[in-house]
């Protein structure tokens, strides 16, 4: 009863078109739900992600959830998580891909997630990292480790939306630095971001992670491009 007056008052509603939703349904409505461009990388053992990164970095395994396009269902998810505050979208993406990835014996050897991290300026502004959530609820479901005090952003910058892929590469360099190294000595480390454009800040990433000693890596995302 107490629910239901809530809702009268406060409606839950579909992060992706705002409508109420109804009691069975959570984070997205049906209708959009199944109107989400899954790719289904990891299910169907595509390598689309792996293609993206031949000769710039060495990767185990790679999936993106769903694909992303200017005015899709996909972009309203990315900036209601990003720029509105519905963290509960890395909650729900984060849950779902974690589902299908502990069934693939290709993900069991991965011992912990790590988040692509921000800058502590833009993490003071925005008040949270909108990967963070979706990080958490795949460590939760391969019940491995999240580790956000391994990879830190050293510089600040301003966004990239509407960047070339080539000024996105530069200005990608250097800016990420690695601490407490030994927490991921010999460890197979999944890493996640939001989305994947030119790949250019998952390679910086990566290259930064690569100083650990004897370490695997696998990344996912929410979207790709």
């Amino acid at each position: 009863m107490l629910t239901s007056v809530l809702n009268l008052f406060f409606p839950k509603v579909c992060f992706a078109c705002q409508f109420q939703l109804s009691d069975f349904e959570h984070y997205v409505c049906t209708h959009c739900r199944h109107s989400l461009p899954v790719t289904n990388f990891h299910l169907d053992n595509d390598d689309t992600v792996l293609k993206a990164f031949y000769g710039r970095a060495k990767i185990e395994q790679a999936t993106a959830l769903l694909r992303f396009e200017k005015k899709s269902i996909t972009q309203q998810l990315m900036h209601n998580l990003k720029y509105k505050g519905y963290q509960e979208i890395g909650v729900f993406l984060g849950q779902w891909l974690g589902a299908e990835l502990k069934e693939l014996k290709a993900y069991q050897s991965i011992d912990v997630v790590i988040p692509v991290p921000l800058h502590k300026k833009k993490l003071r502004k925005r008040g949270y990292n909108q990967v963070a959530k979706f990080g958490q609820e795949i460590a939760l479901q391969l019940e491995i480790d999240y580790y956000d005090d391994v990879l830190i952003k050293i510089t600040n910058t301003t966004s990239q939306v509407n960047k070339s892929r080539l000024s996105r590469w530069i200005t990608n360099d250097e800016l990420f630095a690695i601490q407490n190294r030994e927490k991921i000595h010999n460890k197979h480390v999944l890493l996640v971001d939001d989305i994947i454009t030119t790949g250019a800040t998952m390679e910086a990433c990566i290259s930064v992670l690569n100083k650990a000693k004897n370490v695997k890596i696998s990344i996912a995302s929410m979207a790709i491009a």
